[in-house]
């Protein structure tokens, strides 16, 4: 497993291997690696014959309240599950590397934000862009591996190569969860221990929601107002948010119908977790 920190080098290594006739399947991740990544990695080692993972917390994507500094990171612990995980190639580039001293251009996101965590996290999505086509650039993926549990995100990056013309494959992978329904998270490590107890409490309101959908419910407002009943009565979390929307154009529905998301975000007392089941109605 090679270790990377040059975009240059990174390029040419992968062009070398595509030159052979080898295909890539690349994992982008802010890293300190949990299952979510792990579940990834997997079926980018299925479908390729190399598998390159980057490992970059981005400053472009956190806000200035956010924890960007104290975000977790252990880049020798992210070694070792990448071995486990068959990782051909970890990019491991600095800040600097990555934007110099002063960027140009960036990527402004103008569609699928004005919803979920997009709505509260001006400029976000527009890090992740940028970020993202910086490294399909230098990564020179055939297919890009990303988690339904940040379902926006997937959505905008779907966007971003469509609209680019990316010659990448961007593949969308199920959330990976604890025996007990929490999406597993980097930030699953802030609650507290009552928090923990509490936070499955999330998917599960998901799932009465997708139950009361199976048996005829249709208006979004009931399942708003559902989900957020059950939260409050079982967690001691602030809701920011419960909504459902078309997916993954993220429109507001009048009625369920055809593809759909209906999505949470409830914050504890040191995390904020997200959640979300896609449908079709």
């Amino acid at each position: 497993m090679k270790i990377i920190a040059n975009a240059l080098e990174m390029q040419n290594i992968i062009q070398r291997h595509k030159s052979d006739g080898k295909t890539v399947g690349f994992v982008p991740t802010m890293g300190f690696l949990h299952e979510g990544h792990k579940s990834l990695l997997q079926e980018a080692r299925k479908h390729h014959d190399i598998v390159a993972l980057s490992i970059f917390v981005n400053p472009l994507q956190f806000g200035p309240n956010e924890d960007f500094d104290t975000y977790p990171r252990d880049m020798k612990r992210d070694e070792t599950i990448a071995s486990e995980m068959g990782v051909d190639i970890i990019f491991y580039p600095t800040v600097n590397e990555m934007y110099g001293d002063e960027l140009t251009v960036s990527v402004k996101v103008t569609n699928r934000t004005d919803a979920l965590c997009g709505r509260k996290r001006p400029g976000h999505f527009d890090g992740v862009a940028t970020v993202l086509t910086k490294l399909f650039n230098i990564v020179l993926p055939d297919e890009a591996f990303f988690g339904l549990k940040d379902a926006q995100q997937v959505a905008i990056v779907q966007g971003l190569v469509d609209d680019f013309n990316f010659p990448v494959k961007i593949v969308p992978v199920s959330t990976v969860r604890e025996e007990d329904g929490l999406a597993k998270s980097s930030r699953n490590v802030y609650l507290l221990e009552e928090e923990r107890k509490q936070a499955p409490e999330l998917y599960r309101s998901l799932l009465m929601a997708k139950k009361s959908i199976e048996e005829g419910v249709i208006e979004p407002s009931v399942i708003v107002s559902f989900i957020e009943g059950h939260i409050k009565e079982t967690t001691n979390g602030l809701i920011d948010y419960v909504e459902v929307y078309s997916y993954p154009q993220l429109k507001p529905l009048e009625q369920l119908s055809g593809k759909i998301i209906i999505a949470i975000a409830v914050k504890f007392s040191k995390a904020r977790l997200i959640d979300n089941i896609i449908l079709d109605v």
